[in-house]
């Protein structure tokens, strides 16, 4: 498989990447891998991957991950295992990969050299790099609870403390060029911002990433840390009782190097007075166990604005797979273009004001 830059999949990929993984061939790559399952299948919420939850014939039930082709490198694909391993040797609650343990040798299946919990698995004539974990469930957690806000801030700062030992080798780094300009770049590449609104996105997102590119330059010494990279509410599972009680990190697909705060600020509420008492909760448990940069908070906005142009250009490069015009069927239409604009038009005001 070639090596290409991650969020830069080939047209090849994009187009239909998932049609050949049917619920007969997601039961053979299970049975490949050393998990045969009793036959009950349940496709989870994803569209970047396919995800499968099964249940196995000796009654323990998992999730497998089909990545989506050509996304990740081996060796990225590597640190993402590596990272949520180490962090579950920490006794962070993360569900890390499962060893693959193959039960006789396929043509069809391999494990990548050096990484037992990837697996390349041939079905129906595609070709799948593959992952499986325990499943955990949980519901999204109450951030209007302070004890809650509190809770999370110590678990990032423990995770954060283990992302301090090492840095990333092969993940990308979260800055301007890389969830900024370069995403602009390709979304003007592919021709997919609406001609009736593109002038005036194009004029409003050069304004906002040229303040995105002051505040990083006001931070020379910034320190880049391993981090999950999408710590968001959707990928923290909270459960009531038992043994991951409390908050549970999942999906570190982005995982990646950036600054400390990309992994606080989506935990916050929109609304100017409860982002404040929010985000004084989390820090309070957070520098429980790490330190914490106060500077970073003023990287809040513009790593807001990042985000933003990042999600347009992660819509626009997989809009040849069938699911997404299904799924975002806005994101062709003058108005999601117009909003967008007009949201980085606030942007701008909001990081003018930093």
């Amino acid at each position: 498989m070639p090596v290409l830059p991650s969020d830069s999949p080939s047209a090849a990929a994009c187009a239909s990447p998932f049609a050949a993984l049917d619920p007969q061939a997601v039961l053979q790559a299970l049975t490949l891998a050393g998990l045969p399952a009793d036959g009950r299948l349940l496709q989870l919420n994803s569209y970047e991957n396919r995800v499968w939850q099964a249940h196995l014939d000796d009654g323990r039930v998992v999730v497998a991950k089909f990545y989506r082709p050509e996304r990740w490198t081996d060796a990225q694909l590597a640190e993402e295992h590596a990272f949520s391993a180490e962090l579950a040797e920490a006794d962070l609650p993360v569900v890390p990969p499962l060893v693959l343990a193959p039960q006789w040798e396929d043509p069809a299946f391999r494990l990548v050299h050096g990484v037992p919990t990837l697996g390349i698995a041939d079905v129906n004539g595609a070709t799948f790099r593959i992952a499986v974990s325990e499943r955990r469930v949980g519901r999204a957690p109450e951030l209007e609870q302070p004890e809650t806000l509190s809770w999370l801030g110590r678990l990032l700062g423990r995770l954060h403390a283990v992302g301090k030992r090492s840095a990333f080798a092969h993940r990308r780094t979260l800055n301007a060029q890389t969830y900024g300009h370069a995403a602009r770049t390709r979304l003007q590449a592919l021709g997919l911002v609406h001609p009736d609104t593109e002038g005036v996105w194009l004029r409003a997102s050069e304004r906002a990433l040229a303040l995105v590119d002051q505040a990083f330059a006001r931070h020379e010494n910034l320190r880049l840390i391993r981090l999950h990279g999408d710590c968001h509410t959707g990928n923290v599972l909270w459960r009531e009782e038992g043994q991951y009680a409390g908050p549970n990190f999942v999906d570190f697909d982005d995982c990646c190097m950036g600054p400390a705060v990309q992994d606080l600020w989506m935990m916050l509420p929109g609304e100017r007075g409860a982002t404040e008492t929010a985000l004084y909760h989390l820090l309070d448990g957070y520098r429980d166990f790490a330190d914490f940069d106060d500077r970073e908070l003023l990287l809040i906005e513009p790593l807001r604005t990042l985000r933003m142009i990042h999600h347009s250009a992660w819509l626009a490069e997989r809009w040849s797979d069938p699911a997404f015009p299904i799924a975002f069927p806005w994101f062709a239409s003058p108005s999601y273009w117009n909003q967008q604009a007009t949201e980085l038009q606030e942007q701008v005001e909001r990081m003018s004001d930093l």
